[in-house]
Order: C-alpha cells, then structure tokens, then sequence
C-alpha cells in the first residue's frame, strides 16, 4: 500500500505536494494570493491517490491549505501549521535556501528587556456610545530594553501580534546584545478590532491619540530621550494597513518620527499620503520598506517607492520571498530595525 510521507516534498525549488482520499481538494496559499478562482488541482496518480507540483523561489517562506469541497482543509501529511492572523490556522514550510530568524532564539546569558502590559484610555478614538465597552480601554506593552540611558522608542501598530507572532521584544534584545542596533525602546499598541481599517486609514485621529495618549505615558513609563532635543529620533513600525499608517505618521509628525518602518504597506492610490509626498511634506524621515513577491500588495509598494524617490525622499526598500504574514515580517523586520537603528 503506498504512504505519503510529510509534505510537501522538496526537491531544490521543486515542491510535490500528495492527498490520499476519494476526491481531489484543490490548493491555495501564498503562491496565488489565496485566491480560491485561482486554486489549484490536484491530479489522480492512483487509486485515492492525488498530487500536483510547482516551481517555488529556493529562498520562500510559503503558507498554505486545501479546499475540499469548498471548505478549508489543513494537509494532515504536514505537521506545521501557523496562526493565520484572522481566525484559523495555515500549513508552512520553508524552501531550502530559507530559514526562520535566528534572533528569536533565546541566548543565554544575553540581557534581556522588561516587558509591562498596561490599558491605556482609546475614548479618543471612539465617537457615540454604540462601540463595545472593550475598546474604549486598548491594550499596551511597554518594553524597556536592558540598559541604563534614555533611549529612542519605537511605536508599533498592531503591538500585541508584533509581540506575539512577530517576537519582537527578543529580537530587539538580541539586536542589541549583538551590538547591532543602538538600544530602543517600545511601545507595541492594540488595534481596534472591527475598527482597524478606519483607524490605520491615514486618520488623523489616530495620530492625536499617539500624541495625547501614547506618548505621554511612554514618557511616564520608559526611560526615554528627549525628543526634542533630538528631533525625528522616534520610529514608527507597522504592517498592511499598520505599514500605510506609519508612513503616515511620519509624514505628518517627521519632528517625532523621523524613522519609519513600513512592512507590506497597504499603499492604495487614493489615500491621502501620495498627496503629502507629492507637495514634499516631511522629507527628513528615513524610511525602510519591505514586501513579499509572493503577495499583491507588492505592485503598491513598488510605486510608492517609485514616488518616494521621485519626491527625493531617503528610502531603502527589500523584497522578501514570501506572503502576507507575520512569520514572513518577522523573520525581515530585523533588516529595517537595523537600518534605522543600527550602529
């Protein structure tokens, strides 16, 4: 009887994924942006038997799953599966040329950074009494790396998947340790839900609430420099929508956030941004950007930093092989902190 051993099988940039079952499912992942019109079948090669192959970059990160019958199904011949950040899981794995980051391996004996979760007022985002009692109150960490002088802060949109998908508190603490990165502080902000998308669309309220709420109580609770003394000192990092909103950000407060760091940016052309960069605004920031070739969003990005180098803006700009995910910016996110913050 034949088995199928773990998939998918990897032959250089060849990859062979099997199904034993009476039908055949189909097959969607980052390789055609989890379009179900664009999913791929899977050919009968015996009895209950079905595969198909594709040709894949030797240096991917790649997430997938099947549709069986319309529904998801996850591979049960791979064991790897990752939270697919909405409200499900995906399978994974890595081509041969690519590896997960080293930096979210703890080392011993390196110092590591305090962490403190906090609730912090987001009434100032809300308008009306018709929102959920929750978000009027938004999650914070804090995270204070492990040295004694002021330092810069970083503000990172959609903190709590940062933390916990992205490892970025122990990725900073190993920049640091490796005397790669000038230390930084964090403050890893919640989203608001349902509210996101409004809230990351270039709102100028959410920048009032970084203004008013945010920095005032990372002044309170981390050992920061001055700002003013050394303008543009701050960062600000975020992905899709979080990538759009920290440009922004840095553009409309370049006097704070000199140092922007834009991860898959969701840069529609008709938000207001191409506006700002158009008549010049904020054209001291730096700024570091990243995608995915694997991902739609990368056609944005390459014309948003068509326009950034048109306008004369300092940008610095990778691709990644991968897809829109938070392994992929993870194990990329260290290339922009060091860029910015590096020494």
């Amino acid at each position: 009887m034949d088995t199928i051993q773990t998939t998918p099988i990897i032959h250089d940039d060849s990859v062979i994924f099997k199904w034993r079952g009476t039908k055949a499912p189909q097959l969607i992942g980052d390789f055609n942006n989890w379009d179900s019109g664009k999913a791929i079948s899977l050919a009968a090669v015996g009895k209950n038997l079905w595969r198909c192959s594709l040709k894949l970059p030797g240096n991917a990160y790649i997430e997938y799953v099947y549709l069986l019958d319309g529904k998801r199904v996850l591979d049960p011949s791979n064991p790897r599966r990752v939270y697919n950040g909405i409200n499900t899981d995906n399978n994974y794995f890595y081509m041969p040329g690519k590896a997960p980051t080293p930096l979210t391996s703890r080392i011993r004996g390196t110092p590591h950074g305090q962490l403190k979760h906090m609730k912090v007022d987001a009434s100032y985002l809300l308008g009306g009494n018709d929102h959920p009692i929750q978000l009027f109150q938004r999650d914070i960490y804090f995270y204070q790396p492990p040295v004694s002088q002021p330092v810069p802060l970083l503000v990172v949109f959609d903190g709590p998947d940062y933390l916990r998908w992205g490892k970025l508190p122990l990725i900073i603490d190993n920049l640091i340790a490796q005397n790669r990165i000038h230390p930084i502080a964090l403050a890893m902000v919640a989203h608001g839900k349902q509210n996101r998308f409004i809230e990351y669309a270039c709102s100028d309220v959410t920048l009032g609430f970084l203004q008013y709420n945010i920095l005032p109580l990372a002044r309170k609770e981390l050992n920061l420099s001055d700002v003013e003394k050394t303008p543009g000192a701050y960062g600000v990092l975020g992905a899709s929508m979080g990538g759009l909103m920290a440009l922004y950000t840095g553009l409309r407060f370049p006097e704070v956030f000199g140092q922007v760091l834009s991860q898959s940016g969701a840069f529609y052309p008709e938000f207001v941004i191409n506006n700002l960069i158009q008549a010049g605004q904020g054209k001291q920031i730096r700024i570091w950007m990243d995608v995915g070739t694997l991902e739609y969003l990368v056609t944005f990005n390459q014309r948003m930093v068509a326009l950034l180098n048109q306008h004369g803006y300092d940008v610095a700009y990778q691709e990644f092989n991968g897809g829109h995910n938070y392994t992929s910016w993870r194990d990329d996110v260290s290339a922009g902190i060091e860029y910015l913050f590096g020494k």
